[in-house]
């Protein structure tokens, strides 16, 4: 039965029983358990359902009812016991068919009026469940249901889109709670389950709410309009949806969307944001079109194949039925591309621009994590993590080269090897030693800080390509526009407007280097010819002049 409430929107306190669970063994892995408190596939443990991990197992009853993030201890389990059991299934059928005999026995005894002080009205009882014994080592962290947990332990059927790509994906597309997306590629399910995160706005049962108790206040309910050509992980993610309590939010359907489209049941999505995973977005972008593109006729109008014997004579001609959009008429769509080659993205790009897509843009992502921690450095400690083991100071090193020195001089003199002395240190990670650690000594203040980036990106390397198909601009639109915001339209005589031509200076053709130089060259000439020009006039003034005076 699927939970009534999804535990990726309400996840509650703590675990349920019947309800996802995430089990964190470390940072790069994580395991989805569907908690319950009894095991209905009888396993072999006496304490019911068992989570067996390379840190120990874990009965589901130690962690049904712990707050999530509580770190649990793992349990003594007798896990030999299941391996040791050889034709469990054979043994299995078998006991069941003497259990039915027995039952069969029990029912003809009573009819035949011979009590032997059972009840044919009561059940057998199940096999009572002990309780769980903590071992003395291994632990977990139990961590709730969300689209980051799940991206990371989600079984992979397809290359999935990270928490890096789907975040910001989302917050290109607007995103937010009360739209209505497309996705198109489902796979997994990664950008499924955080595309119905970003868009939850409540279950279209809780549209209308009473506001001050009279007036009822609707609200726009969010939808994911999901699609997957694969019939088997199409299945798949439908189980996993209602497992998950998303089959309200969620509407998956099987489809080959580049050639049969969008529309559900003959109707409208009425979206505002798409995301294509798709080897060939180009060929579903003239599906998403708010009137019929010519790329679709063109389609329709290509001559038959031999093969194609029915509707010969529809595919001479184009289509002629009412084109109806999967877009929201009333408001611009975001659209997001996932790519791994810029071959794709140049082929969608150009599809895009003949359908009238606007702010084209590409980018590529590229995540990686800091790890910033103390790095302590001793020998006096022994081995532990985070600790470098190398003197720390000198005074610690000249004891250690004492102590080595003095082992090799009693060696040489008795002939005996001297055992070194082990120090009983206890258990470090009770809780006395810790505290002892933590407030007294200040363990986390000792050694220098310092960070590095993890070697490995754990991200889906791909290009995304993001675009906005802008309102339609119909002659209504644009007569109601004319009537509010008169154009006024200025009307200038010829000669006017040639005599402002001729005002206009000539653009400079733009010229060669060399053409440049020479141009330069030239000028300087000029400059220099000008000058010799003035000065001999100049001076032939000069000579009439003091002619003119004599």
């Amino acid at each position: 039965m699927a939970p009534q409430v999804s535990p990726f929107f309400y996840p509650g306190p703590v675990a349920k029983n019947d309800s996802l669970s995430i089990i964190h063994l470390k940072r790069d892995l994580q395991n989805p358990t569907i908690l319950k408190d009894h095991d209905p596939d009888d396993g072999g443990y006496s304490e019911g359902k068992v989570v067996n991990t390379r840190f120990g197992s874990f009965p589901h009853t130690t962690l049904i009812g712990m707050p999530w993030g509580s770190q649990v201890r793992a349990s003594v389990v007798d896990t030999g016991s299941r391996g040791r059991r050889k034709n469990h299934e054979e043994k299995k059928r078998k006991r069941q068919e003497v259990d039915a005999e027995e039952h069969a026995k029990k029912i003809r005894k009573l009819e035949d009026g011979i009590d032997e002080g059972v009840d044919a009205s009561t059940p057998a009882s199940s096999k009572e469940e002990k309780a769980a014994t903590a071992a003395p080592t291994g632990f977990i962290h139990i961590l709730p249901p969300t689209p980051e947990n799940w991206t990371s332990s989600l079984p992979h059927r397809t290359q999935v889109v990270y928490t890096p790509d789907y975040s910001y994906i989302l917050h290109r597309l607007r995103a937010r709670p009360g739209s209505s997306l497309i996705e198109a590629g489902a796979g997994s399910g990664s950008f499924t389950h955080a595309s119905a995160r970003a868009v939850f706005s409540g279950f279209p049962s809780q549209a209308e709410e009473e506001v001050n108790g009279s007036v009822p206040k609707k609200r726009k309910i969010g939808k994911v309009w999901s699609f997957e050509f694969h019939e088997q992980r199409h299945a798949i993610l439908k189980e996993e949806l209602r497992q998950h309590g998303m089959e309200k939010i969620v509407q998956i359907t099987h489809r080959d969307v580049c050639e049969e489209g969008f529309l559900v049941d003959g109707q409208s999505p009425n979206v505002n944001a798409i995301f294509l995973d798709l080897p060939a977005p180009w060929l579903a972008l003239p599906h998403l079109s708010r009137s019929r593109p010519p790329l679709l006729d063109k389609r329709d109008s290509a001559p038959a194949t031999p093969a194609d014997t029915n509707g010969a004579d529809q595919a001479s001609s184009p289509s002629k039925e009412p084109w109806i959009s999967p877009l929201n008429p009333s408001a611009p769509v975001h659209i997001c591309t996932f790519s791994p080659c810029i071959e794709q993205v140049q082929r969608t790009i150009s599809v895009m621009r003949k359908l009238g897509w606007v702010d084209i843009e590409t980018v590529e992502l590229a995540h990686k994590r800091i790890e910033v921690r103390r790095e302590r450095i001793g020998i006096q400690n022994g081995t532990e993590r985070g600790l470098l083991n190398a003197p720390a100071n000198v005074e610690e090193s000249l004891s250690r080269l004492m102590e080595i020195e003095g082992n090799f001089k009693a060696f040489h003199e008795n002939g005996e090897k001297v055992v070194a002395k082990k120090k009983n240190k206890g258990n470090p990670n009770n809780r006395e030693k810790i505290l002892e650690s933590l407030v007294d000594n200040k363990v986390y203040k000792e050694g220098n800080l310092v960070h590095k980036s993890e070697p490995e990106v754990k991200t889906h390397t791909s290009y995304l390509v993001f675009a906005i198909l802008p309102v339609e601009w119909t002659e209504e639109d644009e007569a109601k526009a004319r009537a509010v915001w008169d154009v006024k339209i200025r009307v200038e005589d010829d000669s006017q407007v040639k005599e402002e031509k001729k005002k206009i200076p000539k653009p400079i053709s733009p010229d060669s280097k060399r053409q440049v130089k020479k141009a330069a060259r030239q000028a300087q000439k000029d400059r220099a010819t000008g000058r010799s020009g003035g000065e001999q006039a100049e001076n032939v003034k000069t000579e009439a002049d003091v002619t003119t005076g004599s």
